[in-house]
């Protein structure tokens, strides 16, 4: 993948992050975080898509280890240009406040990213449209450009188009509970597990057999490496781990 924003990160820098987790110095982690928050102001310019509705949401310009990523916002997380922060993410830090991060612990320490970064606006039928092929491919270099600066160790993708970016997915019951493989197209690997959505229509995660899968996933999460060392490091250190 070429990246075609102006901060740039050499192979070399690359290559040691990807093996050790750890950037050489503390001026390729500054050129990093320098490219990401170079990527994310791009970002907030993007108008691509004629059917969705800005602006575009990200979260905090993070390194992590631990790399989240959603199906796209709805009308609040435009309004506050944070993901997750209505009914959704209430439900979604539930989950994880018991493992060892509060809504703002979880924000300062792992990135928050999106199949779609805009509002793909309301389904007639009920709910927010699914964003269509043409638009979560417009929308693939950005978390894809989040996703080779961070070269995360864990990849926590949440509901079934954004599994469906990672791996194939049949059905929720087949792939959530478990951990999985990715490799990226440029060569390194990090374990995936996958999430159910937590929006108030789905009901997949509050009946059996969603209820017990949910909970196999989250004993996965809280004891993988890579969210251990979110949990022991410092904010500003999450990079580091």
């Amino acid at each position: 993948m070429t990246l075609d924003w102006p901060a740039r990160i050499s192979p070399k820098t690359l290559n040691h992050t990807m093996t050790t987790g750890l950037p050489n110095t503390k001026n390729e982690l500054d050129t990093r975080q320098a490219a990401l928050l170079t990527l994310h102001a791009e970002l907030e310019t993007c108008c691509r898509c004629p059917k969705m509705y800005g602006p575009a949401v990200h979260s905090e310009s993070v390194l992590s280890p631990v790399m989240l990523i959603g199906q796209a916002p709805g009308t609040r997380e435009i309004e506050q240009l944070k993901p997750f922060c209505w009914t959704a993410g209430k439900t979604l830090f539930n989950w994880f406040a018991p493992l060892g991060l509060d809504e703002t612990a979880f924000r300062a320490r792992i990135l928050m990213s999106a199949v779609c970064r805009c509002f793909p606006g309301k389904n007639p039928k009920g709910g927010d449209r699914v964003p269509d092929r043409d638009e979560v491919a417009r929308c693939e270099r950005w978390w894809r450009g989040e996703l080779e600066l961070l070269r995360p160790r864990l990849l926590l993708p949440v509901g079934k188009l954004a599994i469906a970016q990672l791996m194939p997915v049949p059905r929720l019951n087949d792939v959530i509970g478990r951990q999985w493989s990715y490799r990226s197209p440029e060569g390194w690997e990090a374990d995936v597990i996958p999430l159910p959505h937590p929006s108030g229509a789905s009901t997949w995660f509050k009946m059996e057999p969603g209820r017990t899968l949910l909970a196999q996933a989250l004993d996965l999460i809280a004891v993988h490496p890579a969210w251990r060392a979110v949990l022991d490091a410092e904010p500003d250190q999450a990079a580091r781990a």
